[in-house]
């Protein structure tokens, strides 16, 4: 990414290489390939500088748009971030003035918080999981075959850290403790582990 400086200002961005006019000349976008990083400077194209300090993780906040700034002294541009916002870890539920308004029912969902979203996919992983073994349980039904009882633990474990896990998501007070159970860390004994856990699995 370049920017285009006229005058001390920053007066065009350039996501991609591309043909431009500068003043009354036209150049070719081989200037962003064959031209020296002072050739261009010359001419008032400067390559962006990322400043990702106030960027986080977007799964869990929203970022600003990029502001970006021209340095004279420094000769440089510069791309930053302003503060970023957490998103909403609880559901937003409909008012009673959306409701006259017609927009919803109050106390429905409005819009899904990160609990929300985040124990649907424990929901779906733990399914996933149990459905491997799910022929065990259909074959006991067909044919009175016993289930093994590694297949019924393993079962059992799945259900019991799936509901943990659940648990962890509800009780998390907001959305920086919702990331910190999803956090890997290094642990003393070399294993990379998060809070929440691992749903069991089986090899089967």
């Amino acid at each position: 990414m370049w920017a285009l400086v006229t005058d001390g200002s920053i007066t065009k961005i350039i996501n991609n290489p591309k043909a431009l006019v500068i003043g009354d000349i036209q150049y070719s976008k081989n200037i962003f390939s064959l031209w020296s990083k002072s050739e261009r400077e010359a001419k008032g194209i400067y390559e962006v500088v990322f400043d990702n300090t106030n960027k986080k993780d977007e799964e869990y906040y929203n970022n600003t748009e990029q502001t970006f700034t021209y340095d004279a002294d420094a000769g440089t541009v510069t791309a930053t971030y302003g503060d970023a916002t957490a998103k909403a870890h609880a559901d937003t539920l409909f008012t009673s003035d959306d409701e006259d308004n017609g927009l919803g029912t109050e106390g429905e969902v409005k819009v899904e918080g990160l609990k929300t979203r985040k124990i649907r996919i424990i929901k779906k992983q733990a399914a996933s999981e149990l459905a491997r073994t799910d022929w065990y349980i259909v074959r006991k039904a067909d044919a009175d075959t016993a289930i093994p009882s590694a297949i019924t633990n393993h079962r059992a474990a799945v259900r019991t850290k799936c509901a943990q896990m659940e648990t962890a998501v509800t009780n998390a007070s907001n959305t920086a403790a919702i990331k910190t159970l999803y956090t890997y860390t290094k642990q003393e004994d070399g294993s990379i582990t998060r809070p929440l856990g691992e749903l069991p699995t089986l090899e089967v």
